[in-house]
Order: C-alpha cells, then structure tokens, then sequence
C-alpha cells in the first residue's frame, strides 16, 4: 500500500466516486450481475454491505435479505439512519460493532484492495458471520491487464489502480485456513481497462475470455461460506430473536420462563 498514500485516509470512499466514473459504471455492470446470482439462494436476518451504495442498489433490492445495513466510511463507530431510512454504520472494518455471531451474509466490494490488513478483515467478518453465514467479495485481479496498468507511473495513488495486488488464490487461501468454505470463484471483465474497450462491439471478448482464458479476468468474485463447528453446543428450545449490538441479547420473559 506504499503507492496509496493519497487515498490512504478515505480509500473506499474514492473508490465509491470511481464507481460513478464511465469505466467504473460498466465494471459495476459486471459485478452488479454477478452478485445477484450469487445471493439468489441467500436468506437469513440481517445484511452488511460495505461501500458502494449505488451500484448494487439493484442487485441488493432483489435480495431475500430485507434487514440490509450499510457501512460507510469513517473512523468513528456510530450508527445513525440515512435519509432513504435504511440504518447507515459508520464503523472501521477491523472493528465492526456488532456482536459475535449476530450476521447472515456481508458483501465486500473490492473492500481488502484497499484495506492495510485485508487478512485481519476477513477474521473480523468470521466473527460476526454466524455458522453458514456467507461473505460474498470482489476483487481486483493483479494477474490481468488490470493489474499491469497499475505500474503506470500516471496511475499510482489513484484508485483503483493503488489497491493491494491480491490474488485469487490468496484470498482463498485466507478463507479457508480462517474456517470458510469457497462455494464459487469467477472470473469477470476481460476488457482491458480503457473506456473505449466497454462497448458492444467487444462483447466477444468477454466471452472467450470467460472460457479459454479465465486467469486473466480483470475482477475475481468469491462467495464462501462460514462451516460449522467441528462441536455443536446444545440449545434450549427457546429461540431469542437475533441480536446485532454486544451485548444486548434478548432475554425470555417471566412468562416464557415458566414454560421451561
């Protein structure tokens, strides 16, 4: 991270105002398809996204998921609502303030690219996932022309192009020695990353890409899931409604009580 200095205090946010640029906007096309296949079989209570409000608007609005949250950066842990009315959080990715167990899925768009400890990330969203929770990612592809225009002297510094060179097969790696199971690993935009290569006359090259050589897509996407515990704890048969804050678990009434 020692060419993204000068986004270093606010990366994702730089990264949400590439997203609105005309080559973000057709990256976030790919993506936005991609990620509504992958969540069609998710379900549970509660939602985190991080970053990118706008261009997953579509895809997260079909989600079976309805409690959505949205982390946006900050580097003070409060919660407040948006004006749309949906709760925004304003929290540090390696702190989330939630409780332990307490969230069904968490969407990182490009989050460990730019994040200075992508690994401790990854062990902070483990926590709070519960057991068959998934995290969904994406990922910028240091193996493709994507990741050899980042050495152009004109392009350091400058998101997207300062990000972290993760591969593939690490973030895998990462996943899977912190208890995930990678369910599906894509490779998407095949385009070189210049405007004028995202027009529908090289829709072609996606295509071959995706099946002859699909190494050298210029965006990975993971969904893994969190395995259960080797032990399974015994469980009364009262269920309390899930809680996202520590400490503040819901306990059984007087009434409820008795029934046991």
């Amino acid at each position: 991270m020692k060419d993204c200095d000068a986004v270093a205090a606010d990366p994702l946010l730089s990264l949400d105002a590439w997203y609105r640029s005309p080559l973000g906007r057709a990256v976030a096309a790919s993506e936005t398809r991609c990620l509504e296949e992958l969540l069609e079989d998710a379900f549970g209570y509660f939602l985190l996204q991080v970053g990118a409000p706008e261009p997953f608007a579509a895809a997260l609005g079909v989600c079976r998921i309805r409690h959505q949250l949205l982390l946006q950066p900050a580097v003070a842990d409060v919660m407040a609502p948006n004006p749309g009315g949906a709760l925004s959080l304003h929290a540090r990715l390696t702190q989330l303030p939630f409780a332990s167990d307490s969230l069904d899925a968490v969407v990182l768009p490009h989050s460990l690219d730019f994040s200075p400890d992508p690994h401790r990330v990854l062990r902070e969203v483990e926590r709070v996932l519960i057991a068959e929770g998934r995290v969904f990612l994406f990922g910028f592809n240091p193996l493709s022309a994507w990741g050899v225009r980042r050495v152009w002297p004109r392009r350091r510094g400058v998101v997207p192009w300062c990000g972290s060179r993760l591969t593939l097969f690490r973030v895998c790696d990462w996943l899977r020695l912190i208890g995930f199971h990678v369910e599906v690993r894509r490779m998407l935009v095949f385009r070189p990353p210049w405007r004028r290569a995202f027009t529908t006359r090289l829709d072609w090259v996606d295509t071959l890409g995706s099946r002859y050589w699909p190494v050298f897509g210029g965006v990975y996407a993971v969904r893994a899931v969190k395995r259960l515990s080797a032990v399974t704890p015994l469980r009364s048969s009262w269920k309390p409604r899930p809680s996202l804050l520590p400490g503040r678990a819901v306990k059984p009434t007087a009434r409820e009580s008795s029934r046991d």
